[in-house]
């Protein structure tokens, strides 16, 4: 198995078609995962490499993840930024992997929401 399939396997779906792993860290004392990623240099649709270029990254942003062999997992995302080179307009793929309100993915968020569902259901 290479590695590509074993990000598919660990990422929100749409995350590997887009952003690249640039660093894993693994800190036993935290119990954490840190998996840094990095969203590749392509365009979003319906825009010419001809007329954009590459500016850079926002902040990074933090977000907890499905914990993995009992470490809490945490996405490290850097997103791109490309400007037209003659206007200087600025733009960026429109993401929602965050769910509203919190600082977790929207898979994940999804996932607590139907345990505590079950979880309700099921002890009462």
């Amino acid at each position: 198995m290479d590695l590509k399939v074993l990000y598919q396997l660990l990422l929100p779906s749409e995350m590997p078609l887009y952003f690249e792993v640039v660093k894993i860290e693994k800190n036993d004392k935290d119990q954490r995962v840190n998996i840094h990623l990095e969203e590749k240099n392509v365009l979003p649709e319906g825009y010419s490499t001809t007329e954009y270029e590459s500016k850079g990254f926002h902040n990074e942003i933090c977000v907890q993840d499905f914990p993995i062999r009992g470490k809490a997992a945490f996405l490290v995302i850097k997103r791109r930024r490309w400007r037209h080179k003659t206007t200087g307009e600025v733009i960026e793929r429109d993401w929602h992997l965050v769910a509203e309100g919190t600082r977790i993915t929207q898979d994940f968020a999804t996932f607590l929401k139907e345990f505590d569902r079950y979880k309700n259901r099921h002890n009462k």
